[in-house]
């Protein structure tokens, strides 16, 4: 098979090439998949269909013979993969992203072509950094590289590694220093297996998990493994550094994984909902079902705004971006969380089935907390944006310009990746001017222009979430920055859930302002699903709802017209076969 060279093509491509989920003559469709799930292994063929077409390609950089140039695009073509099947999404090629991420950042040239070539030629690359024992907490793992002859020794074991038995690739986190704390108590090895002696590094065997259960998670113990002085990734004692700095990365592309998950369980659900009984009525004739299909709808735009601001502003904000993918990755996972819940309600008792029609939505319930990353926990990602909030609260909020409007823009080019210059720490808060400049767009707003008979409720709204960071910058404007002692009591911490709802909104109005002056989609540049997330929004916050006149047209409140028209854009793309986010891509 030829790849396409343009993101679009290679989408597509890749989509038809896995075939449609409902067919059940496709060897990789629901049927096949949920088959191989039951039995804990890969779906069969599955992987030879991602070598055709070259998935790992995608995880290199194109100036070391890769297709990786755009981390937005890279987002869109892990949606087919993990609408299908998170254990494919991840087991085949996400994890070995993942173990390359600190090898693009930090890697010497050579490092960096090793993996390259590895990647490229259809071997793995594992990462050995998550210890089951210590959750996340990598700086407490139990692998040690202490100073010996010919190079470093490592010893100690790890578990649950993604690929672990069959990658020759390793990244392996390991103490270097003897004491028990410090930032530079760790560093980061670059092994090849296949170099190693045979009898200093030993599998463990796989371990079964709950979700992504035909992935292959495995363990490795070293025993006074020597490996060269030139494994280290970067500089001795850089290894809590890198991993922060690939988590930024990392953390990009979390919306786009979960998004994919609760596309399929969206799209199982609705399916289940419109079916007609004998009676000629269906679950649909509900209201609460109706709003439940209508709110998992907007969940998944709201995420995929996510996911665009964070992705894209790798490339465009590179020193402000830091806030806005730990902001992300905290946000996504909560509310793909919660509107499963409230899908799984409306099923019934088939969200319990795990096989036939609905039994891809059991599957996606338990792959979320896996692929979402769920162990790394939503307050480590609350802590990294934290701290950042009285600086922006003093500096920044109501004072600087907003962010470019290529961030919300997804079908427009972008610089390339320049992975030095990403910042662990926001200097600036542009997608909070973004917010700012959208309220005063629409307070100036010609309203009597004909089509903007929806604004007046999108400014009632955008001028509510104004008026929330007016408040967030009274409250962190009190703090002194770098006082850790306040910030970390447990009112600050809501605070910080309360900035990612502000953040959430930004990127929802941003894109959808930008789609206003060329519209290249209808449904975007309509202002009811901008509205709808807002509203949706605003009600977690306990914001004052606008008050304002009936709808003309159908009698009814303005919100409650803006969600029958993404109700009604729902259903059409279920029946349409297309995707539920920002691009309403076509399906197999």
């Amino acid at each position: 098979m030829t790849t396409p060279p343009g993101p679009q093509g290679r989408i597509d491509a890749l989509e038809a090439a896995l075939g449609p989920l409902d067919d059940p003559a496709n060897p990789l469709g629901a049927a096949a998949l949920l088959a191989a799930d039951a039995a804990g292994e890969p779906v069969s063929g599955a992987e030879r269909v991602l070598d055709v077409f070259g998935l790992n390609a995608e995880f290199v950089p194109a100036e070391l013979g890769g297709r990786l140039w755009r981390m937005d695009v890279l987002g869109r073509l892990l949606r087919p993969l993990f609408r299908r099947d998170a254990s494919l999404g991840f087991g085949y090629g996400l994890s070995c992203f993942f173990a390359a991420v600190p090898v693009w950042t930090a890697g010497s040239a050579a490092q960096r072509r090793f993996v390259a070539r590895l990647l490229l030629g259809g071997d793995r690359v594992a990462v050995a950094r998550h210890e089951v024992a210590h959750g996340n907490d990598f700086v407490r793992d139990e692998l040690t590289a202490r100073p010996a002859a010919g190079g470093l020794s490592v010893s100690g074991s790890k578990t649950a590694i993604a690929n672990a038995a069959r990658s020759r690739g390793l990244v392996v986190f390991a103490r270097t220093a003897a004491t028990q704390s410090g930032g530079r108590s760790h560093s980061v090895l670059l092994l090849d297996r296949a170099a190693l002696p045979a009898d200093r590094i030993t599998d463990t065997g796989r371990h079964s998990t709950t979700g992504m259960r035909g992935a292959e998670f495995g363990g490795l113990a070293f025993t006074d493994c020597t490996v060269p002085d030139d494994a280290v990734l970067g500089r001795v004692g850089d290894g809590y550094e890198l991993s922060l700095r690939s988590s930024l990365l990392i953390r990009g592309l979390i919306p786009s994984i979960v998004l994919a998950g609760v596309d399929t369980a969206l799209r199982t659900v609705a399916a289940f909902a419109t079916r007609r009984r004998a009676d000629g009525r269906s679950s649909l004739d509900v209201r609460h079902v109706r709003d439940v299909l209508t709110g998992a709808f907007l969940d998944l735009l709201l995420i995929d705004c996510l996911a665009l601001v964070a992705t894209r502003a790798l490339h465009l904000l590179p020193h402000q971006m830091s806030v806005y993918a730990a902001s992300a990755a905290y946000l996504a996972p909560r509310l793909a969380a919660e509107t499963m819940d409230e899908m799984a309600a409306v099923l019934g008792e088939e969200s319990f089935a795990v096989s036939g029609t609905y039994g891809m939505f059991q599957k996606q319930l338990r792959d979320l907390p896996v692929t979402s990353l769920g162990h790394a926990g939503s307050a480590g990602r609350q802590v990294s944006i934290l701290p950042q909030l009285p600086h922006f609260a003093r500096y920044a909020w109501f004072a600087e310009r907003e962010a470019p409007a290529a961030l919300f823009r997804p079908h427009e080019d972008l610089p390339p990746l320049d992975l030095p210059r990403l910042s662990l720490l926001s200097g600036s808060d542009p997608l909070a001017a973004t917010l700012v400049a959208c309220t005063e767009w629409l307070e100036s707003a010609d309203l009597t222009v004909p089509g903007r008979e929806d604004w007046p409720l999108l400014r009632a709204l955008a001028r509510a979430f104004t008026g929330e960071l007016r408040e967030l910058a009274k409250a962190f404007g009190e703090i002194e920055p770098g006082d850790r002692a306040t910030l970390a009591s447990p009112h600050n911490f809501a605070l910080a859930d309360r900035y990612t709802l502000v953040v959430a909104a930004a990127a929802c109005l941003g894109t959808w302002r930008a789609q206003t002056g060329a519209p290249s989609d209808a449904f975007l540049a309509n202002p009811a699903w901008a509205s709808a997330v807002l509203h949706r929004l605003a009600r977690r916050l306990g914001l004052p709802m606008p008050d304002l006149p009936q709808d003309r047209a159908g009698g009814g409140s303005p919100v409650a017209a803006c969600e029958q028209r993404v109700l009604a854009e729902a259903l059409d793309r279920l029946h349409g076969r297309r995707s539920y986010d920002l691009y309403g891509s076509a399906l197999a």
